[in-house]
């Protein structure tokens, strides 16, 4: 979610997948897929920064270059390696089409 601020200076949390459109006629106002209408005091500039951070925060938590998420959250465990279930060893190595080896 990204947080956006009223005219009257209150803010919300928005879902910016949601979003449809950004206008700027002169205000701010997103237009979201279901037709709802909201105002705001941000920038077409700033929101549009604001759903940038917000995606790259997701991608980021993704592959686990988010510092921030993992400070949050504790440190995370570690994973050890694991061992095959079935070793490949000469005899189990894989046959070309002619049947050899």
């Amino acid at each position: 979610m990204i947080v956006v601020t009223r005219l009257n200076g209150s803010g919300f949390a928005v879902n910016p997948d949601l979003v449809e459109r950004i206008q700027e006629t002169p205000d701010t106002t997103l237009i979201m897929v279901d037709g709802a209408k909201y105002i705001v005091r941000e920038s077409l500039a700033e929101v549009i920064d604001l759903i940038a951070a917000y995606r790259a925060r997701i991608v980021g938590m993704a592959y686990g270059t988010d510092t921030a998420a993992r400070n949050a959250t504790g440190p995370q465990p570690t994973l050890a390696p694991v061992a095959p279930i079935h070793p490949v060893s000469a005899d189990r190595a894989p046959r070309t089409q002619d049947g050899g080896r």
